[in-house]
């Protein structure tokens, strides 16, 4: 008896199950950092934000970070079973453009997750323990929160059109000429997600400051992007 899940196409299909599933712990915690805990910390005072860091934070980022891993994880492998099925083929159809501009903000997420988010925050979570305990924080990673900040306001950006391509790969039509070169349009794609992702490493907020900001950005970002794959393709 043939058994499905123990195909290539079962393997893919529980690595996609994988992907969906740490995506959601992932993305979710995402916005409730951005959407929840963010607007509720401004209007507390030091001992309640000691013990969020020190007691409900370390929690949320443990499902977080090791959401962003297992994503990550899980979609590469899948990225690279299908460049060996689809070969050289791979960029020029539509799966390959939309998943190749949503995996790179999603590679991007996660790497401001691991290297700038996590470390920070870690900081942050020591310093609410040692001020409940008595002892002396760690000014220098409250003078780094913002840089987490930015980081993760430019997740929250990039996640919205990354949902939107992810999920145009497989329904969404795209008209693909014979002779159609991918280069100028995932060079454009590239210098466009790369510019943003300069700006979390050493910008600024912006219109980001605000819940309603990133989220406008985030949907005029995926507007930008589809708008050049489409006139470009």
């Amino acid at each position: 008896m043939d058994v499905g899940l123990f195909t290539q196409d079962g393997l893919v299909m529980v690595l996609r199950w994988i992907h969906f599933f740490a995506g959601v712990a992932w993305i979710g915690h995402l916005y409730y950092f951005n959407f929840v805990q963010g607007a509720f910390m401004p209007e507390v005072d030091a001992t309640v934000k000691n013990n969020v860091f020190a007691k409900l934070v370390p929690r949320a980022m443990w499902w977080f970070r090791w959401g962003a891993m297992f994503t990550f994880l899980s979609g590469l492998i899948m990225l690279l079973i299908a460049g060996k099925d689809l070969g050289g083929d791979f960029m020029k159809t539509p799966y390959g453009i939309f998943i190749y501009t949503g995996a790179l903000m999603g590679i991007l997420m996660f790497l401001n997750v691991w290297l700038i988010i996590w470390p920070i925050q870690r900081g942050l979570i020591n310093n609410g323990a040692a001020a409940l305990s008595g002892g002396t924080p760690d000014a220098s990673f409250t003078a780094r929160a913002p840089k987490a900040a930015l980081a993760s306001r430019t997740n929250t950006l990039f996640s919205i059109p990354l949902l939107f391509f992810m999920a145009a790969a497989r329904h969404m039509p795209l008209t693909i000429p014979e002779d159609f070169n991918p280069g100028l349009v995932l060079a454009v794609v590239t210098a466009i997600i790369l510019g943003l992702e300069l700006n979390a490493i050493k910008g600024k907020l912006g219109p980001m400051t605000t819940v309603k900001g990133v989220i406008h950005c985030g949907i005029g970002l995926l507007v930008v992007l589809y708008a050049v794959i489409e006139v470009l393709v």
